[in-house]
């Protein structure tokens, strides 16, 4: 168990005092304009003070245009600055590392939520979005770009780019919601542009000791795990990323292409040359058993979701005691109110089949 409990050093920025993210979770919990609001507050901060050695915001649109969910959390306007602010601070005073998700949700921002026409790599029937110009997709890395310089100035750590779950990144990804014919569609390259031109941009602009964090999803959402694993190899190789965060749903099972069976999906990420970026991963990591399993396997550090909204101080509660068992599901709404859940988030959260008890 000592393993897990040993401070981490990245390429850049400060060190983890120990291997426990927590996870960037969708909550509901903020202003409708974006502000951060005092139930979202709460909840991150409780989990820096329960332990973990990083905390991440929940998904943070970098566009108006790209919110997916109500009372999303953002980071694309002067006005959300105060707020961020106040949030890094106070993770930051519990020796905690602070790290703003950075998100678009493309074609996965539905108009009933922006007032406005989602947007896509290319024309999507199913959602009504329309395919982003070339001058709208440079904008869209512009906005990136702002966005972790505000998240710099405001005193955030770094920040993460979410490529996964099918949003915007990830459908630039895909060969299925990506059908341009430019310098952003065709092959995995051109493909995946629009994020090395993020992780440069963001690299030029913010200072020497930012740390950028890279979220992809090995499969679904119109990913082929060989491009999975191609794409975060090559961002490894280029080192310009200090972590990366496979997000693989079951960190247990083996990939759902029949033909990559018989080994896990964790091993195809596993073994590749990872150099100074550090590897974790997240999926149905929920006892402390499970968490010393995955940290053998050579992971860097473990990213708690569904385990951190259960137990804030999960970190704290298993290096206390071993043998720790945590709660199971369903659970009651008295209990999520106890662990910092507003009202919003436990509206939520009723929406996962067997997690709160009816």
């Amino acid at each position: 168990m000592k393993a897990i409990f040993e401070p981490l050093s990245f390429k850049r920025g400060p060190s983890m005092k120990n291997r426990f993210m927590l996870a960037p979770l969708t909550n509901s919990q903020s202003h409708e304009d974006g502000v951060l609001s005092e139930e979202e507050f709460h909840w991150l901060t409780m989990r820096a003070k329960g332990g973990f050695g990083l905390t991440m915001t929940c998904a943070a649109h970098t566009q108006e245009v790209g919110k997916g969910f109500p009372g999303q959390l953002g980071v694309f306007a002067e006005t959300h600055i105060d707020g961020l602010k106040r949030l890094a601070k106070a993770i930051k005073e519990e020796q905690s590392i602070a790290i703003c998700q950075l998100y678009h949700g493309g074609m996965r921002a539905p108009k009933e939520v922006t007032g406005l026409t989602p947007l896509c790599p290319s024309d999507n029937a199913e959602t009504g979005a329309r395919a982003l110009s070339v001058r709208e997709v440079e904008e869209v890395v512009e906005d990136f770009i702002s966005a972790a310089i505000r998240a710099e100035r405001a005193g955030f750590d770094g920040i993460e780019l979410h490529g996964a779950h099918g949003y915007l990144l990830c459908q630039f990804f895909s060969q299925e919601t990506n059908r341009r014919e430019d310098a952003y569609g065709g092959s995995l390259f051109n493909r995946s542009r629009i994020l090395f031109d993020m992780i440069d941009g963001i690299r030029q602009s913010c200072g020497p000791n930012f740390i950028i964090g890279v979220r992809l999803s090995a499969e679904r959402f119109g990913m082929k795990l060989d491009e999975s694993v191609a794409l975060a190899k090559r961002l490894c190789e280029e080192g310009n990323i200090d972590f990366l965060d496979m997000s693989l749903w079951d960190v247990f099972k083996e990939p759902n292409e029949k033909e990559k069976q018989g080994r896990s999906l964790l091993s195809y990420f596993n073994e590749i040359d990872r150099g100074e970026v550090r590897l974790g991963v997240a999926g149905k990591i929920r006892t402390p058993d499970d968490a010393e399993r995955i940290l053998a396997e050579g992971i860097d550090w473990i990213m708690l979701g569904r385990a951190a909204i259960l137990h804030h101080n999960f970190p704290l509660l298993m290096e206390q005691d071993t043998n720790f068992l945590p709660v199971e599901n369903p659970v009651s709404r008295e209990h999520l109110k106890k662990e910092g859940l507003s009202e919003k988030f436990i509206d939520y959260m009723s929406t996962w089949k067997g997690f709160v008890a009816e």
